[in-house]
């Protein structure tokens, strides 16, 4: 009896674990989409309190922290247009999520227009009982854009 309640109490602790770990994936990766489309709505609003003041942000053309990408993304410098996005992974260390998203971009960028294929890196930390991004890097893949016009 005594070895079937352990195996029971271990049991409940596995699910439970893999539970939270499922609840977290899915909030970490609503966070992500729902911050794609405040990037496109230039919804600086939101976006100032999802970036860490601190965060770091990893573009083609330099790189930059959160006050200028704020900036650019109000004035419409960058405007990301589009996000399609193919596929999301998340990775849980401790109170961090790390996220690999791979997309095409469709961005306007000054006058023009362009469409990218990246593998987008963000980096979510929980503390005071938030999601703050902590790093968003844009890495060009070789692969074709799979976006059709």
């Amino acid at each position: 009896m005594k070895s079937v309640t352990l195996f029971l109490g271990i049991m409940l602790m596995f699910l439970s674990g893999t539970f939270a770990q499922t609840n977290t994936d899915e909030t970490i990766k609503r966070l992500s989409k729902e911050k794609w489309q405040w990037m496109s709505n230039k919804d600086v609003d939101k976006l100032s309190r999802l970036f860490d003041a601190k965060c770091d942000f990893v573009h083609k053309g330099g790189t930059w922290g959160t006050t200028r990408e704020l900036e650019i993304i109000k004035s419409g410098f960058i405007w990301y247009k589009q996000a399609e996005v193919y596929s999301t992974s998340v990775k849980m260390f401790g109170n961090t999520a790390i996220v690999l998203n791979d997309i095409d971009l469709v961005a306007q960028v000054g006058a023009n227009v362009v469409t990218n294929p990246f593998m987008v890196t963000e980096v979510y930390v929980f503390e005071h009982n938030e999601w703050k991004m902590i790093q968003l890097t844009f890495s060009q893949l070789m692969r074709e854009v799979k976006l059709k016009p």
